[in-house]
């Protein structure tokens, strides 16, 4: 009876199983609902605040976390330039960049205007939040075919070089092709034709302007980038362009 006694004092109850250590499973998963409930209210709060630039940085945002290309948005208040508002209204309400770019296209229209018809053809100057792009027909600064400057290429170049001098920005030379097929020795595809002429035009700008390479680079595009449609002679023409693309020099680009 001893033996019995003594051995139902030694036996010790049955030790619980450990449970798993750290935070319990459903916490992680509740974490995730509250942060993606802060940022959704953090949205809708900048939103409230009726700011369309605001609205279209965080529209950029989440549109570059879901793997979607972002297309540059010409502000509103430069597109409003051509219209009936003058200058002096436009200054007082745009930013300090829109601006500076509002007096590089005001620069480049003044130094059109007295140029040949000829050569003011199928010129233009747009803009974005960036920067500025002045566009030329590739007719009125190469030859058909080539890579070659004519003799109107230095005009439409060296108003290029002028408006570098007068602002600190940067450039981005990009040639473009229409959708014909080319097949030479020296230029195999569009791909080369139109990497060429961009590189001729940089050439120029930075030798004979005296352009630091740094602020400056060049690009073909080749047809991947219509200005118009295909379908029609004109609208081939449109597309065989060179831009010159004079932007921030905070912002990179191509």
């Amino acid at each position: 009876m001893a033996e019995k006694a003594e051995e139902q004092v030694q036996r010790k109850p049955p030790e619980e199983p450990k449970g798993d250590e750290g935070l319990p499973a459903w916490m992680a998963t509740f974490a995730d609902m509250v942060t993606l409930l802060l940022c959704f209210f953090v949205l809708l709060l900048s939103f409230a605040e009726q700011s369309e630039q605001k609205y279209r940085d965080a529209l950029g945002s989440i549109k570059g976390a879901f793997g979607v290309k972002e297309l540059r948005a010409v502000s509103d208040d430069m597109a409003e330039f051509n219209t009936s508002k003058t200058a002096k209204e436009m200054a007082a309400k745009i930013s300090h960049d829109e601006r500076l770019l509002l007096g590089v296209i005001m620069r480049i229209k003044s130094l059109l205007e007295d140029q040949d018809v000829e050569i003011k053809e199928g010129t233009g100057v747009t803009a974005d939040r960036d920067g500025v792009i002045f566009s030329a027909n590739s007719s009125s600064m190469f030859k058909p075919g080539t890579a070659e400057l004519t003799g109107n290429a230095d005009t439409i170049l060296d108003n290029v070089i002028k408006v570098l001098k007068d602002y600190k920005l940067n450039l981005v030379v990009r040639g473009h092709t229409d959708d014909r097929p080319i097949s030479t020795r020296k230029f195999p595809s569009n791909w080369e034709l139109s990497a060429a002429r961009a590189a001729v035009a940089l050439d120029y700008i930075v030798n004979k302007g005296g352009i630091e390479i740094s602020r400056a680079k060049a690009v073909g595009y080749a047809d991947t980038r219509p200005s118009a449609p295909n379908d029609t002679p004109e609208n081939r023409k449109k597309n065989q362009r060179v831009e010159f693309y004079l932007h921030m020099p905070q912002r990179d680009a191509w």
